[in-house]
């Protein structure tokens, strides 16, 4: 299916109409293979060009595409981008009056549609069903396909009835389309939507450009103040909190620290929420203090960093939410704070959860997994992709290849903390263990008689930081349970590093660099004073015409794309056409007004 005669088209539509050369990785397999009638189960990474895949094979068939999506803002944010490429596109759902609804439904019959957005609630109706088989249809595209699965992390039992897609139009071909799954979760996507004969197609989940750090939780607040500030001053960004409460605190304080940043949460209300979203999609450096309530319908490219103050459920949560820095490929942030009190919290809900004992199990070893690779001293990359059955190297941007952590034996430490802990009672936190250790005579040690156990002092060799990062450590390799009171428990991998029948090699913790030492690194660097200009010119520019068009200014172009115009410097249209994301609309929509921008500028800069 993927002959030259079908690609041709596609590349076609793909330069002519989305202003990009080439197909990047699987992307001309796919549409090759859809738009030829094949099924297919697509993972691909944020960021790596999903939409296109079943965008493009809409474009081609005869008929209109229906694209399954389940939230309002992502239909109307991708709704909204087609139709500046000159695309007939439009979406179904509840904000639309029933007139507005009607005239959508009259285009549809009319054949006047390329692509319509539909929630998978609507999709279910028999009314919509109807309207599907009065209609020409050119595929059915099921994006965030992972919302099919329980295992999945945004579980939408909806999604459970989309078979009936395959069993109501059974000739017409079905692309599922998610951005992580695990085995599990993969395998219920394909039983669930009757996929069983389509093919899977795979890409790369790295994401190259985005550079992942783990720090230790050390008054969190202000070392993400310190991040901000050195890396991403007046760029936007994501900053993902537990709790409500949280989210409205930091949002507060970063305000009052002179940082743009507004509050997202369930608990807020909708008008609220929907005018936070809108300014945070529209604007420019704005950071968004959420709960994970936020980002799944968030299709900004140029997010520049996403935050995590408190640990995610598990690392497809923390992938999803990571992957939504960058989408637009230039250098971005994934940075997390954490501590051992954050595994503890998490075991906690989901112990305390009414989840079936299958469910739960589940959920525990994902959040293992996720702590493991916090506490890896090994590449962050090589670590997330081997997750997701993945094999890669050392990649050279995260933290631990950048400075590279110091390990020691620490199998003396170790039985000393495990021997502390059985002796305690094996009911007592990280905090309590600590002070054993170290040998604090305080209240809550000498009433329970702690300071008369062989082990009482018998670590004041070792800092408090680097006992909080052993714990953390024991935790993540399995030598330690935490129960549902966060109490440190043994288990039986520790017999053999108790008994001093094996080593345990640890981190060390790294010691604080003086304020002097410390790198700021922008992500956007110039060349010289005369490009800072030209690039402000430009989004100046970008501004102007998305205020005047309202919509978002990466409607107009990318970031991607003015780095381009800032690099080559267009001097003619033509010229301009030869820039990635310059499509045939954009260039007479918004050609002549850059144009203009870049002329001027070399006028007065040589």
């Amino acid at each position: 299916m993927n002959s030259p005669e079908i690609l041709d088209p596609a590349l076609h539509t793909l330069r002519h109409t989305f202003g990009y050369p080439a197909f990047r990785g699987e992307q001309a397999a796919i549409v090759g293979h859809v738009q030829g009638g094949g099924d297919a189960l697509v993972l691909m990474p944020t960021g790596g060009g999903k939409s296109l895949c079943y965008q493009i094979p809409s474009l081609l068939r005869e008929g209109c595409g229906i694209v399954v999506s389940p939230l309002i803002a992502l239909m109307q944010d991708q709704v909204q981008a087609l139709c500046q490429l000159g695309v007939r596109a439009a979406f179904l759902n509840s904000t639309l009056e029933a007139a507005e609804a009607s005239a959508i439904e009259r285009r549809l019959l009319a054949g006047e549609l390329d692509l319509l957005y539909v929630a998978p609630e609507r999709l279910l109706n028999p009314r919509c069903q109807g309207l599907i088989e009065s209609s020409r249809i050119a595929l059915f595209a099921i994006d965030e396909a992972h919302c099919v699965s329980q295992w999945g992390h945004d579980f939408r039992p909806e999604y459970r009835q989309l078979t009936i897609l395959h069993e109501r139009f059974p000739n017409i071909p079905r692309i599922a389309l998610t951005a992580t799954a695990d085995a599990a979760t993969r395998a219920e996507i394909i039983e669930r939507l009757a996929l069983e004969e389509a093919r899977v197609f795979v890409s790369s989940f790295d994401r190259p450009n985005i550079r992942y750090t783990v720090v230790e939780k050390d008054n969190p607040r202000k070392q993400l103040l310190k991040f901000i500030r050195t890396h991403h001053e007046g760029d936007a960004g994501i900053v993902y909190c537990l709790s409500r409460k949280k989210v409205e605190e930091t949002a507060t304080w970063l305000r009052t620290e002179g940082i743009s940043a507004l509050p997202y949460h369930a608990g807020l209300d909708a008008a609220v929420r929907a005018d936070h979203q809108t300014r945070f999609v529209r604007g420019d450096g704005i950071v968004m203090v959420a709960t994970v309530a936020f980002g799944m319908g968030i299709d900004k490219p140029d997010v520049r960093f996403v935050a995590h103050l408190d640990l995610p459920k598990s690392l497809e949560a923390y992938y999803q939410e990571t992957g939504r820095a960058g989408r637009d490929g230039l250098p971005s942030n994934a940075w997390m704070a954490y501590g051992l009190q954050d595994m503890v919290l998490q075991r906690e809900m989901i112990e305390q959860s009414q989840a079936p004992d299958e469910v739960k199990r589940v959920e525990r070893r994902k959040l293992e997994a996720l702590l493991g690779y916090s506490e890896a001293p090994a590449c962050r990359r090589e670590v997330l992709l081997r997750y997701f059955g993945e094999e890669s190297t050392p990649c050279g941007n995260c933290d631990m290849c950048i400075t590279p952590p110091e390990t020691f034996d620490a199998s003396l430490p170790a039985q000393q903390a495990l021997s502390t802990i059985y002796r305690s009672g094996q009911r007592y936190g990280a905090a309590h263990i600590i002070d054993i250790l170290m040998g604090k005579s305080v209240a809550k040690i000498t009433e329970r008689g702690h300071d008369k156990l062989s082990t009482f002092g018998i670590g004041k060799a070792l800092p408090e930081a680097q006992w909080n990062s052993l714990l953390r450590q024991f935790v993540a390799q399995g030598l330690l349970g935490v129960n549902e009171f966060g109490g440190l428990m043994l288990l039986d991998a520790c017999r053999p590093v108790l008994r001093g029948e094996a080593t345990f090699m640890a981190k060390r913790v790294r010691a604080a660099a003086p304020k002097a030492a410390a790198s700021v690194r922008r992500e956007m660097e110039f060349e010289s004073d005369e490009a800072r200009t030209l690039w402000a010119a430009l989004r100046q520019c970008r501004r102007d015409l998305a205020e005047e068009q309202n919509v978002p200014a990466y409607m107009i172009f990318g970031d991607a794309t003015l780095k381009q115009m800032l690099e080559h410097r267009p001097m003619s249209l033509e010229a301009m056409y030869e820039l990635s994301g310059v499509g045939d609309r954009k260039l007479d929509a918004y050609g002549m007004q850059f144009l203009e921008v870049v002329q001027n500028h070399q006028r007065k800069h040589g």
